[in-house]
């Protein structure tokens, strides 16, 4: 997925996956929902959300609620956040340097 936001480009398929989270529903499950950490070349990070018609990405169209998939972007500070929630000790090791113990 390609979008611009606020003059800035930001594509999945240039990016660098960094981690995944999925709420455990299968894809067709209308509380389906997922997010992709990604770091630009730049080293800016954003997420990439898609969800069912019952999940955060829904939208209302047609008269009816549909899922959707969406980009956001993301400050450092709340990457840091995303991953330690989300990511095992040693990948937010290998993103972000070693940390104090």
């Amino acid at each position: 997925m390609k979008k611009i936001i606020d003059g800035k480009l930001y594509n999945t398929e240039t990016a660098k996956l960094i981690g995944e989270y999925d709420n455990g529903y299968p894809q067709n499950d209308f509380s389906y929902y997922s997010e992709a950490l990604y770091r630009k070349r730049n080293g800016e990070f954003f997420l990439y959300v898609d969800g069912g018609a019952l999940s955060d990405c829904a939208h209302y169209s047609g008269g009816s609620w549909s899922g959707g998939a969406d980009i956001v972007p993301l400050n450092e500070s709340k990457a840091i956040k995303w991953c330690e929630k989300h990511l095992d000790v040693e990948k937010y090791i290998e993103i972000f340097g070693e940390v104090e113990e």
